[in-house]
């Protein structure tokens, strides 16, 4: 289902050339707002790839989270676009990867319920942890370009009291990410240092995505 906004005060558009809007394959609220505020016109219409398969492949052959952002991106953008012919087709997946002293990756889901993001929260307390976000364009179900980008975050000591005051303001909020924050929120207060493009973390390489549509005219140079 595509949702065209009618009721959503809209951001002013700059400088979109392509005869259709762009295609978001994604029901990410951040992601959604990330592309209006930069001017472009979307509509959205969210993949239904099944994630876990794909990251139990990737666990099973050692593939880099990285890539496996990667592939998933490209398979939310492709299968969306492939039902919209002709349409520029953008997909997104955000990976929040652990590593151990061994550089052994754990990866994290989005939790699932309040325990699971209590329990995220304690493992991330007090260290550096990585967000790997890929973005893909596709066009029928053709990649026509691909970025993976990361980002370096520590987290802050946290005392259980904090982590269960920080659980009780958001509520479900905690459940929409994988880290079970949102930096541009409350989320702020569990860091002591932050390293990456601040997009990256949102979730999208909206620099290079906005980049690649100006390559292919879609956007005015």
């Amino acid at each position: 289902m595509i949702d065209e906004f009618d009721d959503f005060p809209m951001p002013p558009q700059l400088g979109w050339l392509d005869e259709q809007p762009l295609l978001l394959a994604s029901a990410s609220q951040t992601r959604m707002a990330m592309l209006m505020d930069a001017g472009l016109p979307i509509v959205v219409a969210p993949s239904d790839v099944d994630e876990a398969p794909v990251k139990a492949e990737g666990k099973a052959n050692n593939t880099s989270a990285a890539e496996v952002a990667e592939q998933l991106a490209v398979a939310k953008a492709s299968s969306v676009s492939q039902m919209h012919p002709g349409q520029i087709t953008v997909g997104a997946d955000q990976m929040l990867v652990l590593r151990d002293s061994k550089e052994t990756e754990q990866w994290f889901d989005k939790p699932e319920n309040r325990g699971l993001a209590h329990k995220n929260l304690s493992i991330l307390s007090g260290k550096s942890h990585q967000l790997v976000t890929a973005t893909a364009v596709c066009v029928d179900g053709e990649v026509q370009w691909s970025s993976s980008r990361s980002a370096d975050l520590t987290m802050r000591d946290l005392s259980d009291a904090y982590i269960r005051a920080y659980l009780d303001t958001l509520g479900d909020e905690v459940l929409w990410s994988v880290g079970g924050y949102q930096l541009e929120g409350l989320g702020a207060q569990l860091f002591e240092a932050v390293a990456g493009d601040f997009f990256t973390i949102l979730g999208m390489d909206l620099t290079g995505l906005l980049a690649h549509l100006r390559d292919r005219q879609a956007l005015l140079a």
